[in-house]
């Protein structure tokens, strides 16, 4: 059976691809736009990707088509597709159908921490001995690979709120029929597809409404949010983070590098691990709590937690010498950014910490969160904040505002040269988007790497 998949380097996609690959499928794709990670992974499983959306990319006729949802109407394939009455489908459908069907599903939902959170419950199952599937928006460096099958009817989702597919504008989650169901947190995002946060919360509670009755739903007792979710309806279990009567972490270490967690006021156990930030804490609670549901006892989750790398992109360090690091972070919506920067200072100390931001997402394009930058990038020595072609509003409103020392580029040229890999103070650079920025981060790398030589 051949499936050919249109938007395949997605993060999303390109797990569904590894899946089907793994399924004894043929698997090929097209996108216009194959960049790393999941470029790098398809080219190591074998998986045929053309550039562009051709009409001859579906030549002979594939068995199915799966359609990403990157993919509109005018786009020449999809037209094709329709024009010809060619066989297609979601690939969340698709997901469910083939996959998810007669799996005990775990599945992360939530504005952020969906790829860390998952990737740590998926290792803290594996590390249990319970060989869970998994389909990530990322690359967990703990298995190499964003998605695979598994041994086991236990599936790790990183469940997306974002829409299906041109033709099904449900929050691609909703396919998935979670038994186990996090919700790290909510907050008005991806200002393309959603008016304003009541519409995040319709879609979030479409969720909670097919969970069964004796399965799990854990989410923070703080977020309003996410209860006026839960006061919509909810019909399942309830478990809480950060409450008295739920999960709660101790820090041992300001950094969140070493904590305690306890549940019901009482010690579980106790996590030393190599990520840092009060986020990421909140992410393994979460964790934690989800694979208990699953039957892990919360020792055995705790010693996974001391061995987890987490995903590429997550503050993952590039390049480093002894006076400069340079960090490549997914951070795209202010709260992330925030976040991060605390983390990172946390750990870091007084040492300078530079901040490279390129607003990129679909939400920072449109200015959704232009009023929220300067606050959260007040944290960092220095700014750097760039000017995409296609973003709508003048991102120099922000420098303005900021206090520190920031500075706004229109060429990442220009931002590379004023790189300097031999400071003489200790000094971090935190490049925070979630695409390519033209070529940034691989320049930055290989100028420090230059200058050790």
């Amino acid at each position: 059976m051949h499936i050919h998949i249109l938007g395949i380097c997605g993060t999303f996609m390109a797990g569904i691809a590894v899946l089907a690959k793994q399924m004894g499928y043929r698997v090929t794709g097209s996108d216009a736009h194959a960049l790393p990670p999941m470029s790098t992974q398809l080219e190591e499983q074998g998986i045929e990707v053309w550039q562009g959306y051709e009409v001859e990319h579906l030549e002979p006729v594939p068995d199915c088509i799966l359609v990403g949802n990157a993919l509109s109407r005018g786009n020449p394939a999809v037209e094709a597709i329709l024009e010809n009455n060619l066989p297609y489908q979601s690939a969340p459908q698709w997901l469910y159908e083939n996959v998810l069907r007669e799996k005990w599903v775990l599945a992360v939902a939530g504005t952020h921490g969906k790829t860390s959170t998952s990737s740590m419950l998926a290792w803290i199952l594996e590390q249990a001995g319970m060989s869970p599937g998994f389909l990530i928006g990322g690359v967990p460096q703990c298995f190499g690979v964003s998605a695979r099958l598994g041994e086991t009817p236990f599936f790790v989702i990183e469940a997306d709120e974002y829409d299906t597919a041109f033709f099904d504008k449900r929050s691609k989650f909703v396919h998935y029929h979670p038994r186990t169901l996090v919700m790290n947190n909510l907050e008005f995002d991806h200002a393309d597809i959603f008016e304003n946060l009541a519409a995040i919360q319709k879609q979030f509670h479409h969720l909670v409404r097919i969970v069964p009755g004796q399965g799990k739903i854990i989410y923070p007792s703080g977020s309003q949010a996410l209860q006026d979710v839960i006061e919509m309806g909810c019909w399942s279990e309830t478990e809480t983070m950060e409450s008295s009567k739920g999960w709660q972490a101790q820090l041992l270490e300001d950094d969140g590098s070493s904590f305690e967690v306890c549940f019901a006021g009482e010690s579980q156990g106790r996590v030393q691990w190599d990520l840092i930030g009060e986020h990421n804490v909140s992410n393994a609670l979460s964790a934690i709590a989800a694979a208990r549901h699953a039957g892990v006892s919360v020792e055995v989750a705790c010693e996974a937690l001391s061995t987890f790398k987490n995903a590429k992109r997550r503050l993952e360090v590039i390049a480093q010498n002894d006076t400069v690091t340079v960090y490549d972070d997914f951070a795209h919506h202010p709260s992330a950014i925030a976040t991060t920067i605390a983390g990172l200072r946390a750990k870091v100390g007084d040492a300078r910490i530079v901040a490279v931001v390129e607003p990129r997402s679909n939400s920072m394009r449109m200015g959704a969160h232009k009023v929220d930058l300067a606050p959260v990038l007040s944290g960092a020595d220095s700014v750097r904040l760039f000017q995409p072609e296609d973003v709508d509003w003048s991102v120099q409103s922000v420098v303005d505002e900021l206090e520190n020392d920031a500075h706004l580029f229109a060429d990442v040229q220009a931002l590379v040269n004023e790189f300097e890999p031999n400071a003489e103070q200790e000094t971090h650079w935190v490049i925070m988007s979630n695409g390519f920025f033209n070529g940034l981060h691989a320049q930055l790398k290989t100028k420090l790497e230059a200058s050790d030589e």
